[in-house]
């Protein structure tokens, strides 16, 4: 088995942390977009929906600003884990290299597939989102918004690294 370089295990390090944080971030952000272009008010509640998750609805939206510091880090969190697993995938499925959007649509679909068929349902929020509309801009969100930076930031780290 081939050791791993201090420098590539650093670099490595730092392709993770930059591809999780701009996924997590443009994905919160943009769920605060959408709700506050919806609603007008702020967005901040979406951070005790995702708390609920753990803590349920009462105690979630009863909690103010720590359950929200938790809801944050739940999201950052989940968003760390796809690209943990995008990452360790990346290189042992040659597809994911072929062509980067395609890439980010089917992993925006498996992420969108994972949290409302597996996620969703076993938190304490438990339901399905049925609405359809909704259901595809929450997939449409995740393929830009999760999909894109994981399959350009992830793939141009292995297409670097494979180039040495």
């Amino acid at each position: 088995m081939p050791r791993i370089s201090t420098t590539n295990r650093r670099n490595a390090t730092k392709v993770l942390l930059l591809a999780g944080l701009i996924a997590g971030t443009l994905d919160i952000c943009t769920a605060f977009v959408q709700v506050y272009l919806r609603s007008s008010k702020s967005p901040l509640p979406v951070l005790n929906y995702i708390s609920s998750a753990i803590f349920g609805k009462e105690r979630a939206y009863a909690g103010g600003t720590p359950m929200m510091i938790l809801g944050l880090l739940l999201h950052y969190f989940i968003a760390f884990a796809f690209t943990f697993f995008f990452f360790w995938l990346y290189p042992k499925w040659n597809a994911l290299s072929k062509n980067r959007f395609l890439t980010a649509v089917g992993y925006g679909l498996f992420v969108w597939a994972v949290m409302n068929l597996v996620v969703v349902p076993l938190s304490r929020i438990s339901r399905f989102p049925s609405d359809p509309k909704q259901a595809a801009i929450a997939a449409a969100i995740l393929i830009c918004m999760i999909g894109l930076p994981l399959s350009f930031i992830i793939g141009g780290y292995f297409d670097k690294s494979r180039q040495k």
